[in-house]
């Protein structure tokens, strides 16, 4: 999922495995392996052989109807992190929420302290703070994640 993200975020740029990796996190087979999951389940396409792209509707209704299952969000303890679900763009002062409220990922380098939310992979808070249109769409499928209306 957050292959497919990084890459929804910068159409139509196209991307080596290792530069998917390099930009996530992650190694290069992790990349790899997460596209042929995504091209088996029809999340992406692969028209010819080192090509593939999302499949935007199919994404989109993953986003909406099933990623709350795969991933379950699970919440704990306040503490330094990166700021998602409506603590962070394009959600953040849209919903009323108190200081400290708002989740965040824990990472040593976040800017904002709050209840903690696992994020959807290891990596994706890194990969966030390098990456505000990916962040944006993390934080977006962080508060479908959670599932409570606000």
């Amino acid at each position: 999922m957050l292959v497919l993200l990084k890459v929804a975020a910068h159409s139509p740029q196209r991307w080596t495995y290792a530069a998917l990796g390099e930009a996530l996190a992650m190694s290069a087979s992790e990349a790899h392996a997460s596209v042929k999951r995504a091209v088996a389940c029809g999340l992406a396409v692969s028209p010819e052989r080192g090509e593939w792209s999302p499949v935007r509707p199919s994404l989109l209704e993953f986003m909406l109807h099933g990623v709350r299952y795969i991933w379950p969000a699970t919440a704990g303890p306040a503490k330094r992190g990166v700021p998602t679900s409506f603590g962070a763009e394009p959600l953040a002062g849209k919903v009323a929420a108190a200081a400290g409220e708002a989740p965040v990922w824990a990472h040593p380098t976040g800017s904002a302290k709050g209840p903690t939310l696992s994020p959807l992979y290891r990596t994706a808070p890194q990969a966030a703070l390098a990456d505000p249109a990916l962040h944006r769409l993390l934080a977006l499928l962080d508060a479908l994640r959670t599932g409570r209306a606000r």
